[in-house]
């Protein structure tokens, strides 16, 4: 790919070749970590909300867990923080794919975002999501929704072997066994289809 010489008519004709060559992962995973400023492709606030008012947005949305020694859940975690509106909410860790970054680097980055840099997850070793969720700005045209954009998000399962810092609108994350009372209290309390992606994780890992 690296040899490939786009046409004339290519969206990315005009690209200068090697523009992405001093881009690392952990540019995206921390916003420039390597010193080179938001990475070519990042939106600003005005650009962003015009995309999502033109187009399907990717998403990953991550059910973070804990897991025993056998590797089965022994607990399934769940995020509060402050929404739009100021009320706190009850949500799972979720985020945008950034231009020119792979699943994993997105996976990694909004865990870092949210639960620390010290979270420690543990990456799925195949990048299937056990489901696919779309979120609609339509109330009751799907079970999924998100008044500010039309998102597909993948959805998978991280077990995470550090410790948790909450940032940024993070102000807690919360840990339940997948069978106690409070876990079926925690998914009652997420709103807009998160709950449900939490029920089909635990049934996707046989928990």
């Amino acid at each position: 790919m690296n040899d490939e010489v786009p046409d004339e008519g290519d969206y990315d004709a005009g690209r200068n070749r090697g523009e992405f060559d001093n881009i690392t992962p952990e540019d995206f995973i921390h916003g420039g970590g390597s010193g080179h400023g938001n990475p070519p492709g990042w939106l600003g606030p005005a650009d962003i909300n015009r995309a999502r008012h033109q187009m399907p947005i990717a998403y990953v949305e991550i059910v973070p867990v804990r897991t025993d020694d056998m590797g089965r859940i022994s607990q399934v975690g769940s995020l509060l923080r402050v929404s739009d509106d100021g009320s706190i909410e009850r949500t799972l860790i979720t985020g945008r794919v950034l231009f020119h970054e792979s699943l994993r680097e997105a996976i990694a980055r909004n865990v870092a975002k949210d639960l620390g840099d010290i979270a420690l997850p543990i990456l799925p070793a195949s990048l299937q999501p056990f489901t696919v969720a779309e979120f609609f700005p339509t109330p009751g045209l799907s079970e999924y929704y998100d008044p500010r954009q039309h998102a597909i998000a993948l959805c998978y399962v991280v077990a995470i072997a550090g410790d948790c810092k909450p940032q940024d609108e993070t102000l807690d994350v919360e840990w339940v066994a997948p069978k106690s009372d409070m876990m079926e209290t925690f998914i009652d309390q997420m709103v807009n289809g998160h709950g449900r992606i939490v029920r089909q994780a635990l049934a996707w890992a046989g928990a």
